[in-house]
């Protein structure tokens, strides 16, 4: 799959973002050294399409992506 320079991939449903979707998110989160607590200087990033947020859908999506990158527990 080849995407222009310009858009983004919707983490939730591996489609890309048009260019007219100004609903669509970006989000980092960040992440943090287990032991400290502190911001490591890494961060994960999940876009997310106008159409999963109008459905009411963002919230579960990023929940369970962070779960499959192990930032929140299983």
């Amino acid at each position: 799959l080849k995407t222009p320079p310009s858009s983004f991939v919707i983490s939730a449903s591996n489609r890309i973002i048009g260019a007219k979707d100004h609903a669509s998110v970006q989000i980092n989160i960040a992440e943090v050294d287990k032991v400290t607590g502190r911001f490591n200087g890494q961060f994960k990033t999940y876009a997310i399409c106008g159409a999963i947020r109008r459905m009411g859908e963002s919230d579960d999506s990023i929940l369970r992506l962070a779960r499959d990158d192990s930032i929140v527990a299983k």
